[in-house]
């Protein structure tokens, strides 16, 4: 038969790889990268996990003794590589799939410019190789620099700079901060507001208790969302940004209070609104008011990495492939996906869970 053709070295392309590894079914995987996980790698390097190292792992192998509760960046990089080498994992890094097509029951990749063969496709992408950055009037007219969010490694060359952050997600406000405590002029653009979880509650980690309680009913969740927030602001102070109209059941909230310290230092201003266009020295704002500044960094967040898929498959209003569950193609059969749920339980966690239902399903087909 075939191998499986497994498309992106990251998290969810090993976890898939280890699942089907262990189940004796062939596989190829292709990472475009010179090594796995190399949208990781060049994430800024203060990043640290918003999720316990109990939740974040793959498949079969947790990490090393000693590793914090919240590995870093490079950590959980490291981690990666050590699973390779555990798992006796083959990945084909510096492969480039650019395109998927259906020939029949035989999928065709087109790597590098070579044309693969495989029985299925499990599209393990993710988000982080597809940054969005939205096109605003006047940009070619800005003198000052314009970078996406994953372009930013660390505050080095900012302070004593006016920056603007466009974006109120986790790497905004974690940048923002970073920034503003260096010593930029930090301003972050928030289009409706944000809600705020501690990163833990009495030591442990706020994904396990979301994880805990997501067999509960919906509105007894809200409740504790909300009592989590009132809970917080009692501890922490009055909320210092709008709540956004949606809940944190609804979209991964900011988690931990870096973001909201720096705004009560600050070290960083607030601005409501939007972006309507750029000039040569700053940007002029929804609510009519014009501020200069040296930066812009766009954290306007990512999309799903799925076009070598192009017309093959219909999307939601995220970008996301339509599935029939959480990883099966809704439009191709033999199509899955792998690191395509974002939620309060993290989604490293929710990798481990789809990679073994994949390998599950794949190996009915023997």
């Amino acid at each position: 038969m075939l191998p499986v053709l497994i498309v992106g070295g990251g998290p969810a392309g090993l976890a898939t790889a280890h699942e089907l590894s262990r189940r004796g079914i062939a596989y190829r995987l292709f990472e475009r990268g010179p090594s796995v996980g190399t949208s990781w790698l060049n994430a800024y390097d203060s990043l640290r996990l918003h999720t316990g190292r109990h939740m974040s792992t793959l498949p079969g192998f947790g990490y090393r003794g000693g590793t914090p509760l919240f590995p870093t960046r490079d950590q959980f990089v490291g981690y990666l590589n050590d699973y390779v080498d555990r798992a006796g994992l083959r990945v084909e890094a510096g492969s480039n799939v650019t395109e998927l097509r259906r020939e029949g029951e035989t999928w065709i990749a087109h790597v590098n410019s070579v044309e693969v063969r495989g029985s299925a496709v499990v599209m393990a992408t993710g988000i982080m190789a597809n940054p969005v950055m939205p096109a605003i009037p006047g940009r070619e007219d800005f003198r000052g620099t314009v970078i996406h969010s994953v372009a930013y490694r660390k505050p080095d060359g900012y302070p004593g700079t006016s920056v603007l952050v466009v974006g109120v997600g986790n790497s905004g406000g974690e940048i923002a901060s970073e920034l503003g405590t260096a010593g930029a002029r930090v301003t972050i653009l928030v289009r409706q507001g944000a809600n705020i979880v501690p990163r833990t509650i009495a030591g442990i980690p706020t994904q396990y208790l979301a994880a805990g309680l997501r067999r509960l009913p919906r509105d007894v969740r809200v409740r504790v969302a909300s009592l989590v927030q009132r809970v917080s602001e009692s501890r922490h102070g009055p909320a210092v940004l709008p709540r956004p109209p949606w809940t944190p059941l609804d979209a991964v909230p900011v988690i931990g209070f870096h973001l909201v310290e720096a705004i009560r230092a600050g070290k960083v201003a607030v601005h409501l609104g939007t972006i309507d266009r750029f000039d040569r020295t700053g940007a002029v704002f929804s609510d009519g008011t014009r501020q200069e500044f040296d930066h812009v960094i766009m954290a306007t967040g990512f999309a799903p990495a799925l076009g070598p898929l192009g017309s093959l498959i219909r999307r939601d209003e995220r970008g996301f492939a339509l599935r029939t569950d959480n990883v099966t193609s809704a439009d191709q059969p033999n199509l899955f996906f792998v690191g395509m749920r974002y939620d309060t339980t993290g989604a490293i966690n929710n990798i481990k869970t789809d990679s073994r239902d994949v390998g599950r399903r794949l190996a009915r087909r023997t």
